[in-house]
Protein backbone atom coordinates (compact mmCIF):
# COMPACT_ATOMS: atom_id res chain seq x y z
CA UNK A 1 0.00 0.00 0.00
CA UNK A 2 1.70 3.32 -1.18
CA UNK A 3 1.90 6.14 1.83
CA UNK A 4 2.41 9.69 1.34
CA UNK A 5 5.01 10.48 -1.69
CA UNK A 6 8.29 10.96 -0.22
CA UNK A 7 10.66 13.76 -1.11
CA UNK A 8 14.40 12.32 -2.61
CA UNK A 9 15.27 15.94 -1.67
CA UNK A 10 13.22 18.32 0.16
CA UNK A 11 14.46 22.12 -1.06
CA UNK A 12 10.72 23.57 0.05
CA UNK A 13 11.99 22.17 3.32
CA UNK A 14 15.45 24.79 3.17
CA UNK A 15 13.19 27.43 1.71
CA UNK A 16 10.46 27.57 4.59
CA UNK A 17 13.16 28.01 6.81
CA UNK A 18 15.32 29.94 5.25
CA UNK A 19 12.61 32.14 3.50
CA UNK A 20 13.29 35.91 5.34
CA UNK A 21 16.68 35.97 4.55
CA UNK A 22 16.04 34.63 1.48
CA UNK A 23 13.56 37.03 0.51
CA UNK A 24 15.60 39.74 1.67
CA UNK A 25 18.50 39.03 0.19
CA UNK A 26 16.91 38.89 -3.26
CA UNK A 27 15.40 42.24 -2.61
CA UNK A 28 18.89 43.90 -1.56
CA UNK A 29 19.80 42.91 -5.29
CA UNK A 30 16.51 44.42 -7.13
CA UNK A 31 16.92 47.65 -4.76
CA UNK A 32 20.70 48.09 -6.36
CA UNK A 33 20.19 46.63 -9.64
CA UNK A 34 23.76 45.61 -10.16
CA UNK A 35 22.69 42.09 -11.90
CA UNK A 36 26.35 41.14 -13.01
CA UNK A 37 29.06 40.53 -10.71
CA UNK A 38 27.08 43.32 -8.27
CA UNK A 39 28.79 42.85 -4.66
CA UNK A 40 27.12 39.77 -3.33
CA UNK A 41 29.58 37.65 -6.08
CA UNK A 42 32.41 39.19 -4.27
CA UNK A 43 30.68 38.75 -0.75
CA UNK A 44 29.93 35.44 -1.55
CA UNK A 45 33.61 34.55 -2.56
CA UNK A 46 35.23 36.02 -0.10
CA UNK A 47 32.92 34.06 2.87
CA UNK A 48 33.11 30.75 0.94
CA UNK A 49 36.77 31.12 0.69
CA UNK A 50 37.10 31.76 4.84
CA UNK A 51 34.17 28.64 5.06
CA UNK A 52 37.28 26.25 2.91
CA UNK A 53 40.12 27.49 5.13
CA UNK A 54 41.37 30.45 2.53
CA UNK A 55 41.21 29.15 -0.87
CA UNK A 56 40.75 32.05 -3.42
CA UNK A 57 36.95 31.40 -4.80
CA UNK A 58 35.80 32.48 -7.99
CA UNK A 59 31.97 31.97 -8.45
CA UNK A 60 31.29 30.85 -12.03
CA UNK A 61 28.23 30.06 -14.19
CA UNK A 62 27.78 26.14 -13.65
CA UNK A 63 29.58 23.23 -12.48
CA UNK A 64 30.49 22.80 -16.18
CA UNK A 65 31.95 25.90 -16.81
CA UNK A 66 34.24 25.21 -14.01
CA UNK A 67 35.55 22.30 -15.38
CA UNK A 68 36.14 24.01 -18.49
CA UNK A 69 38.24 27.22 -16.86
CA UNK A 70 40.10 24.29 -14.51
CA UNK A 71 41.26 22.82 -18.01
CA UNK A 72 41.72 25.88 -20.32
CA UNK A 73 43.44 27.59 -17.38
CA UNK A 74 45.74 24.59 -17.54
CA UNK A 75 46.59 25.09 -21.57
CA UNK A 76 44.62 21.77 -22.03
CA UNK A 77 44.09 21.10 -25.17
CA UNK A 78 44.20 18.96 -28.56
CA UNK A 79 46.63 15.77 -28.15
CA UNK A 80 46.20 16.22 -24.17
CA UNK A 81 45.22 13.04 -22.11
CA UNK A 82 43.24 13.51 -18.71
CA UNK A 83 42.09 11.01 -17.06
CA UNK A 84 38.88 10.43 -15.53
CA UNK A 85 36.58 8.10 -13.92
CA UNK A 86 34.13 6.13 -15.72
CA UNK A 87 31.97 6.32 -13.19
CA UNK A 88 30.75 9.82 -13.02
CA UNK A 89 28.15 12.04 -14.78
CA UNK A 90 28.93 13.29 -18.28
CA UNK A 91 29.94 17.14 -17.89
CA UNK A 92 33.54 15.39 -16.06
CA UNK A 93 34.71 14.06 -19.42
CA UNK A 94 31.79 16.63 -21.95
CA UNK A 95 34.58 19.33 -20.56
CA UNK A 96 37.64 17.64 -21.70
CA UNK A 97 36.24 16.93 -24.89
CA UNK A 98 34.64 20.79 -25.53
CA UNK A 99 38.37 21.91 -25.36
CA UNK A 100 39.80 19.32 -28.12
CA UNK A 101 41.42 17.28 -25.42
CA UNK A 102 40.77 13.27 -24.89
CA UNK A 103 39.13 11.67 -22.13
CA UNK A 104 40.94 8.62 -20.66
CA UNK A 105 38.32 6.42 -18.56
CA UNK A 106 39.96 4.62 -15.40
CA UNK A 107 37.81 2.49 -13.11
CA UNK A 108 36.37 3.29 -9.92
CA UNK A 109 37.20 1.52 -6.44
CA UNK A 110 34.51 -0.91 -5.09
CA UNK A 111 33.75 0.39 -1.29
CA UNK A 112 33.95 3.93 -2.25
CA UNK A 113 33.00 4.14 -5.85
CA UNK A 114 36.08 7.21 -6.01
CA UNK A 115 39.27 7.12 -8.65
CA UNK A 116 41.31 3.77 -8.44
CA UNK A 117 44.61 5.05 -8.03
CA UNK A 118 46.47 2.16 -9.27
CA UNK A 119 44.34 1.96 -12.72
CA UNK A 120 44.95 5.66 -13.14
CA UNK A 121 48.68 4.00 -12.64
CA UNK A 122 47.74 1.54 -15.58
CA UNK A 123 45.60 4.14 -17.59
CA UNK A 124 49.08 6.08 -17.98
CA UNK A 125 51.61 3.55 -18.54
CA UNK A 126 49.43 2.26 -21.54
CA UNK A 127 48.77 5.62 -23.01
CA UNK A 128 49.69 6.16 -26.71
CA UNK A 129 50.09 8.90 -29.13
CA UNK A 130 48.99 11.80 -26.07
CA UNK A 131 50.07 13.88 -23.91
CA UNK A 132 49.41 12.80 -20.35
CA UNK A 133 48.29 15.87 -19.03
CA UNK A 134 46.01 16.42 -16.38
CA UNK A 135 43.24 14.10 -14.44
CA UNK A 136 39.94 14.98 -12.70
CA UNK A 137 39.33 13.30 -9.92
CA UNK A 138 35.77 13.08 -9.02
CA UNK A 139 34.11 13.22 -5.34
CA UNK A 140 31.34 10.06 -6.16
CA UNK A 141 28.35 10.66 -3.75
CA UNK A 142 30.18 13.33 -1.24
CA UNK A 143 33.19 11.75 -0.35
CA UNK A 144 36.48 13.46 -1.41
CA UNK A 145 38.69 11.35 -3.23
CA UNK A 146 42.11 10.04 -2.14
CA UNK A 147 43.83 13.13 -3.20
CA UNK A 148 47.09 12.18 -0.96
CA UNK A 149 47.69 9.56 -3.72
CA UNK A 150 46.58 11.12 -6.93
CA UNK A 151 48.64 14.14 -6.43
CA UNK A 152 51.99 11.89 -6.09
CA UNK A 153 50.66 9.59 -9.21
CA UNK A 154 50.14 13.13 -11.11
CA UNK A 155 53.47 14.70 -9.66
CA UNK A 156 55.56 11.80 -11.12
CA UNK A 157 54.36 12.38 -14.75
CA UNK A 158 54.28 16.15 -14.37
CA UNK A 159 50.73 16.05 -14.87
CA UNK A 160 48.17 18.61 -13.14
CA UNK A 161 45.48 17.65 -10.47
CA UNK A 162 41.76 19.27 -10.57
CA UNK A 163 38.68 17.91 -8.45
CA UNK A 164 35.25 17.62 -9.25
CA UNK A 165 33.71 18.72 -6.62
CA UNK A 166 30.44 19.29 -7.49
CA UNK A 167 28.47 17.12 -5.22
CA UNK A 168 31.08 17.36 -2.26
CA UNK A 169 31.44 21.12 -0.82
CA UNK A 170 31.51 20.74 2.90
CA UNK A 171 33.23 17.31 2.86
CA UNK A 172 37.05 16.97 4.22
CA UNK A 173 39.64 15.00 4.68
CA UNK A 174 41.34 15.03 8.07
CA UNK A 175 40.31 18.01 8.64
CA UNK A 176 41.48 20.07 5.53
CA UNK A 177 38.01 21.24 3.83
CA UNK A 178 36.77 20.55 -0.21
CA UNK A 179 38.55 23.11 -2.11
CA UNK A 180 41.92 22.95 -0.08
CA UNK A 181 42.43 19.11 -1.10
CA UNK A 182 43.27 19.32 -4.62
CA UNK A 183 45.76 22.68 -6.37
CA UNK A 184 42.58 23.39 -8.67
CA UNK A 185 38.66 22.32 -7.20
CA UNK A 186 35.68 22.83 -9.40
CA UNK A 187 32.11 22.60 -8.20
CA UNK A 188 28.32 23.33 -8.67
CA UNK A 189 25.71 25.38 -7.14
CA UNK A 190 23.09 23.38 -8.88
CA UNK A 191 19.91 23.65 -6.51
CA UNK A 192 20.47 19.68 -5.06
CA UNK A 193 23.75 20.24 -4.57
CA UNK A 194 25.04 20.13 -0.63
CA UNK A 195 25.23 23.75 -1.34
CA UNK A 196 22.60 24.76 -3.98
CA UNK A 197 21.27 28.00 -5.63
CA UNK A 198 17.77 28.42 -7.56
CA UNK A 199 19.07 28.00 -10.81
CA UNK A 200 22.59 27.37 -12.31
CA UNK A 201 25.95 27.87 -10.67
CA UNK A 202 29.79 27.26 -9.61
CA UNK A 203 32.71 27.77 -8.74
CA UNK A 204 36.55 27.13 -8.70
CA UNK A 205 38.83 26.68 -5.43
CA UNK A 206 42.56 27.30 -5.50
CA UNK A 207 45.34 28.93 -3.20
CA UNK A 208 47.49 30.42 -5.86
CA UNK A 209 46.09 34.26 -5.98
CA UNK A 210 47.41 34.35 -9.61
CA UNK A 211 45.70 31.32 -11.10
CA UNK A 212 43.08 33.00 -9.19
CA UNK A 213 43.30 36.05 -11.51
CA UNK A 214 43.85 33.61 -14.55
CA UNK A 215 40.39 32.24 -13.63
CA UNK A 216 38.78 35.49 -13.29
CA UNK A 217 40.29 36.67 -16.43
CA UNK A 218 38.87 33.38 -18.49
CA UNK A 219 35.16 34.10 -16.35
CA UNK A 220 35.05 37.23 -18.18
CA UNK A 221 35.91 36.65 -22.06
CA UNK A 222 39.86 36.76 -20.95
CA UNK A 223 39.74 40.45 -20.44
CA UNK A 224 42.67 41.88 -18.57
CA UNK A 225 43.00 45.41 -16.22
CA UNK A 226 40.86 46.92 -18.90
CA UNK A 227 37.47 45.53 -20.17
CA UNK A 228 38.05 45.41 -23.80
CA UNK A 229 41.54 44.11 -22.85
CA UNK A 230 41.93 40.58 -23.92
CA UNK A 231 44.31 38.88 -22.91
CA UNK A 232 43.65 35.04 -23.32
CA UNK A 233 40.90 33.18 -25.03
CA UNK A 234 37.86 33.31 -22.18
CA UNK A 235 34.38 32.40 -21.59
CA UNK A 236 31.35 34.42 -20.62
CA UNK A 237 30.93 32.73 -17.13
CA UNK A 238 29.68 34.57 -14.35
CA UNK A 239 27.61 33.89 -11.61
CA UNK A 240 25.14 35.58 -11.21
CA UNK A 241 24.41 38.13 -8.60
CA UNK A 242 21.22 36.72 -7.15
CA UNK A 243 22.01 33.37 -7.34
CA UNK A 244 24.94 34.61 -4.91
CA UNK A 245 22.76 36.54 -2.88
CA UNK A 246 20.61 33.44 -2.28
CA UNK A 247 24.14 31.08 -1.76
CA UNK A 248 25.32 33.61 0.74
CA UNK A 249 22.47 32.42 3.11
CA UNK A 250 22.69 29.48 2.55
CA UNK A 251 26.15 28.99 3.14
CA UNK A 252 25.26 30.04 7.04
CA UNK A 253 23.53 26.67 7.45
CA UNK A 254 25.57 24.45 5.32
CA UNK A 255 28.38 22.82 8.46
CA UNK A 256 24.77 22.43 10.14
CA UNK A 257 23.01 20.87 7.15
CA UNK A 258 25.96 18.52 6.41
CA UNK A 259 26.04 17.17 10.38
CA UNK A 260 22.17 16.32 9.54
CA UNK A 261 23.09 14.06 6.61
CA UNK A 262 25.80 12.43 8.43
CA UNK A 263 23.23 11.11 11.51
CA UNK A 264 20.42 10.62 8.82
CA UNK A 265 23.29 8.53 6.83
CA UNK A 266 24.31 7.00 10.53
CA UNK A 267 20.69 5.76 11.14
CA UNK A 268 20.17 4.46 7.21
CA UNK A 269 23.73 2.44 8.66
CA UNK A 270 22.44 1.03 11.51
CA UNK A 271 19.03 -0.11 10.12
CA UNK A 272 20.30 -1.47 6.61
CA UNK A 273 23.35 -2.89 7.15
CA UNK A 274 22.30 -6.23 7.50
CA UNK A 275 20.42 -5.92 4.03
CA UNK A 276 22.61 -4.00 1.80
CA UNK A 277 25.95 -3.17 0.90
CA UNK A 278 26.68 0.76 1.84
CA UNK A 279 29.77 2.63 0.69
CA UNK A 280 32.81 2.57 3.20
CA UNK A 281 33.51 5.56 5.15
CA UNK A 282 37.32 5.78 5.55
CA UNK A 283 39.33 6.97 8.41
CA UNK A 284 39.21 10.94 8.43
CA UNK A 285 37.37 11.12 5.30
CA UNK A 286 34.22 13.22 5.82
CA UNK A 287 31.71 13.20 3.34
CA UNK A 288 29.06 15.79 2.54
CA UNK A 289 26.48 12.97 1.90
CA UNK A 290 25.10 14.84 -1.49
CA UNK A 291 23.44 10.68 -1.46
CA UNK A 292 23.09 7.91 0.10
CA UNK A 293 23.71 4.87 -1.95
CA UNK A 294 23.52 1.56 -1.45
CA UNK A 295 24.57 -1.90 -3.35
CA UNK A 296 22.13 -4.24 -4.62
CA UNK A 297 22.35 -7.60 -6.40
CA UNK A 298 18.66 -7.00 -7.00
CA UNK A 299 18.56 -2.98 -7.58
CA UNK A 300 15.58 -3.01 -10.30
CA UNK A 301 13.45 -4.96 -8.30
CA UNK A 302 13.72 -3.22 -4.94
CA UNK A 303 13.71 -0.33 -7.15
CA UNK A 304 10.31 -1.04 -8.02
CA UNK A 305 9.48 -2.05 -5.06
CA UNK A 306 10.20 1.30 -3.21
CA UNK A 307 8.27 3.47 -5.89
CA UNK A 308 4.82 0.86 -5.52
CA UNK A 309 5.19 2.70 -1.80
CA UNK A 310 5.97 5.90 -2.38
CA UNK A 311 9.52 6.49 -1.95
CA UNK A 312 11.88 7.88 -4.82
CA UNK A 313 15.10 6.57 -5.98
CA UNK A 314 17.75 7.29 -7.74
CA UNK A 315 20.43 5.69 -10.30
CA UNK A 316 24.00 7.23 -10.56
CA UNK A 317 24.55 6.20 -12.38
CA UNK A 318 22.98 3.81 -15.03
CA UNK A 319 25.41 3.05 -17.73
CA UNK A 320 29.34 4.09 -16.77
CA UNK A 321 30.71 7.23 -19.47
CA UNK A 322 33.12 4.63 -21.41
CA UNK A 323 30.02 2.63 -22.80
CA UNK A 324 27.95 5.73 -23.60
CA UNK A 325 27.52 6.01 -27.02
CA UNK A 326 29.05 9.89 -27.04
CA UNK A 327 31.64 8.72 -25.30
CA UNK A 328 32.43 4.59 -27.28
CA UNK A 329 35.36 6.00 -29.17
CA UNK A 330 37.48 6.86 -25.82
CA UNK A 331 36.54 3.80 -24.24
CA UNK A 332 37.79 -0.19 -24.07
CA UNK A 333 33.91 -1.64 -24.92
CA UNK A 334 32.85 -4.16 -22.37
CA UNK A 335 34.40 -5.13 -20.11
CA UNK A 336 37.67 -2.76 -20.35
CA UNK A 337 36.33 -1.24 -16.75
CA UNK A 338 34.98 -4.18 -14.54
CA UNK A 339 33.80 -2.18 -11.35
CA UNK A 340 32.38 0.55 -12.78
CA UNK A 341 30.27 -1.94 -15.06
CA UNK A 342 29.56 -3.70 -12.36
CA UNK A 343 28.76 -0.54 -9.95
CA UNK A 344 26.02 0.63 -12.44
CA UNK A 345 24.16 -3.07 -12.35
CA UNK A 346 23.64 -2.17 -8.41
CA UNK A 347 23.77 1.19 -6.94
CA UNK A 348 20.88 2.86 -5.74
CA UNK A 349 20.39 6.26 -4.22
CA UNK A 350 17.85 6.74 -1.23
CA UNK A 351 15.99 9.86 -0.40
CA UNK A 352 18.62 12.68 1.46
CA UNK A 353 18.39 15.87 2.40
CA UNK A 354 18.76 17.29 5.84
CA UNK A 355 15.29 18.04 6.70
CA UNK A 356 14.03 14.28 6.82
CA UNK A 357 11.93 13.52 9.87
CA UNK A 358 12.92 10.38 11.55
CA UNK A 359 9.53 8.83 11.19
CA UNK A 360 10.18 9.54 7.23
CA UNK A 361 13.68 7.96 7.18
CA UNK A 362 12.28 5.00 9.63
CA UNK A 363 9.65 4.39 6.92
CA UNK A 364 12.39 4.11 4.25
CA UNK A 365 14.14 2.06 5.67
CA UNK A 366 11.27 0.02 6.81
CA UNK A 367 10.54 -0.54 3.00
CA UNK A 368 13.93 -1.09 1.63
CA UNK A 369 14.33 -4.13 4.69
CA UNK A 370 11.01 -5.55 3.04
CA UNK A 371 12.05 -5.12 -0.57
CA UNK A 372 15.07 -6.91 0.09
CA UNK A 373 14.01 -9.21 2.68
CA UNK A 374 15.03 -8.69 6.16
CA UNK A 375 17.94 -10.27 7.16
CA UNK A 376 19.20 -11.47 4.06
CA UNK A 377 22.36 -9.38 2.48
CA UNK A 378 21.95 -9.55 -1.38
Amino acid sequence: MMGAPVAFIDLQAQYRRLKPQIDARMHAVLDHGQFILGPEVAEFERALGEYTGGAHVVGVSNGTDALMMALMAHGIGPGDAVYVPSFTFTATAEAVLMLGATPVFVDVLEDTCNLDVEDLKRAIVQTQGLRPKAVIAVDLFGLPADYGRICDVAAAHDMQVIADAAQSLSGAIDGVRVGKLAPLTATSFFPAKPLGCFGDGGALFTSDPEMAEKLRSIRGHGTGKAKYDIIRIGMNARLDTLQAAILLVKLTVLEEERNNREKLSLYYDSRLSNVISALARPAGYQSAWAQYTIKLEHRDHVQAALSQSGIPTQIYYPRPMHLQPAYAAYGGGEGALPVSENLSRRVLSLPMHPYMPEEVAARICDAVCAAVGAGERP
